[in-house]
């Protein structure tokens, strides 16, 4: 059974363009030109088709504009399409912005029946669930105390929990895990995921793509307002970090690349999250290591590794290196090793695109694409302690830590 069905769904909004005066016009026509400014029509969607059947949980993912709130907000109701058709099949809720509708004078308890009422929920059905809901946001303390006098973590708790126990058919979310500590987005999650065993229908919108992996069934991309992939989590993510952030690459870094000696290659990265899974999706301010494996031809005297990490327009924002001291270290023939530790990831959230370097031997350019979700960072964005050990036919070498060689901007 379909829940929900796009079918050839437009949507165009008419953008005023302003045009630069031309030199030698009389102001008084300028003045007659401004009343009527030129318009152009902007698509923030074109032709999307899609189904959605009974108990499917969708993820929709892309770059900001690519479309994705367009999607949520016509299937609120809260604008119409264009063109196309639309067809919802059954009751529908839609978390699009965490406690909306709180008014800071009323008490914590007024504002969930406030709130709930605007999500749609009786008030029998409030009173019902209030135990749960206040239960769930951890607020019973300050239940009748007004809001205004909450910190943030608790406002947002409690605007979650009152969505968490709508009771929808179909449930449309819009980057609602990023609320709360990471305990707090945790237990968001495993609502949402009894939600989904419960049989209801998911919609969610996120750039977090470790979470779209582990709760969706299915995923779209979205790219230009049109829908350029609709396959399992793990593939369309793929897709999307691996060619759909916008990155268009800069010249190599040395012109002298083609030219190294190539005693020793690179013959492999990997990152690995805090649980020791491989993974290209880390979080800010959790733990991370990143392993690079290498041959050796034959013997390199003064070797030295490094990660550059690039944002999508091509700044460096980190360099993990093992030359701290300005010095590097004897590699013998062989393959090898070389694994950097990060206590605490300090890179914002984004996707950022990897090169790794042997010295004055190999640079693989943009090797890997990373994505890191968001997260809390106690140390700040600047300070990313990192150790490396390099290990080779039964040899060690390393196990430094360098605060010094950690550059994150």
């Amino acid at each position: 059974m379909i829940d929900l069905r796009f079918k050839g769904v437009s949507k165009v909004y008419r953008v005023r363009q302003e045009s630069a005066p031309e030199e030698g016009t009389h102001p008084l026509v300028r003045r007659l030109r401004a009343l009527r400014p030129r318009r152009r029509e902007f698509y923030a969607l074109r032709d999307v088709s899609f189904e959605i059947g009974r108990g499917e949980a969708v993820g929709i993912i892309g770059h900001n504009g690519a479309g994705k709130s367009t999607v949520l907000k016509l299937l609120s109701n809260i604008t119409a399409p264009t063109s196309g058709e639309i067809t919802i099949g059954g009751r529908l809720s839609a978390l699009i912005e965490v406690g909306s509708g709180f008014h800071p004078e009323l008490t914590g308890r007024e504002n969930v029946y406030l709130s709930g009422s605007i999500l749609g929920m009786r008030r029998a059905e409030i009173s019902s669930k209030l135990d749960q809901i206040v239960d769930f946001a951890g607020v019973r303390e300050f239940i009748d105390t007004p809001v205004k006098r909450y910190s943030s973590g608790m406002y947002v708790r409690l605007g979650f929990s009152i969505a968490a126990h709508l009771d929808p058919d179909i449930l449309l979310l819009d980057e609602v895990l990023a609320v709360g500590d990471a305990a707090f987005q945790q237990k968001c999650l495993g609502r949402i995921l009894d939600l989904k065993r419960a049989g209801k229908t998911i919609v969610f919108i996120s750039h977090d793509l470790g979470a779209v992996e582990r709760l969706c069934d299915r995923v779209l991309l979205m790219r230009r307002g049109q829908l350029a992939a609709d396959g399992p989590p793990r593939d369309v993510v793929a897709a999307y970090q691996q060619g759909d952030a916008g990155f268009v690459p800069s010249a190599p870094p040395t012109a002298d690349a083609e030219n190294l000696p190539r005693h020793a290659f690179i013959t492999g990265l990997d990152f690995y999250d805090a649980g020791g899974a491989a993974t290209t999706s880390l979080s800010t301010g959790r733990p991370a290591r990143a392993r690079l494996a290498f041959d050796c031809r034959r013997e390199v005297e003064d070797a030295a590794f490094d990660i550059f990490f690039y944002s999508q327009d091509g700044e460096l924002h980190c360099h993990l290196t093992t030359e701290s001291d300005g010095r590097g270290f004897p590699l013998a023939p062989g393959p090898g090793v070389v694994e950097f530790r990060c206590p605490e990831l300090s890179l914002r959230p984004g996707i950022y695109y990897v090169d790794a370097t042997i010295k004055g031997n190999d640079w693989q350019y943009r090797c890997l694409t990373l994505s890191v979700e968001p997260g809390k960072l106690t140390r700040g964005i600047f300070y990313m302690p990192h150790t490396w050990r390099v290990r080779q036919a039964g040899e060690a070498h390393g196990a430094v830590e360098s605060d010094e060689a950690a550059t994150c901007v």
